[in-house]
């Protein structure tokens, strides 16, 4: 989770596409260069020790945008695939 974030604040789409499980990648990302990513929080995680095959990061992320502040408020859900955790989907978000 943290490197994905971290993969975010410095728009990096080759490792974000990577990391995202191929049921649910998209073909391309287009980050936004006007969004910067400031701050994570990490609020809880389930599972994902190396004797799991999922679990879940709930997670709260800080932007500015245009100046103004924000921030996203998700549940993700990480998976292993070919022995490695990456992302799946989000179970909610705000």
């Amino acid at each position: 989770m943290r490197s994905r974030y971290a993969a975010f604040a410095v728009r990096d789409a080759g490792y974000l596409l990577r990391t995202w499980h191929p049921a649910t990648r998209p073909q391309t990302l287009d980050l936004d260069p006007a969004t910067r990513w400031v701050r994570l929080e990490i609020l809880a995680a389930t599972e994902g020790s190396a004797f799991h095959t999922t679990g879940t990061v709930t997670f709260r992320a800080h932007y500015t945008d245009g100046g103004g502040p924000g921030s996203l408020h998700e549940k993700s859900r990480f998976v292993r695939h070919e022995g490695a955790w990456v992302y799946e989907e989000a179970v909610f978000a705000e």
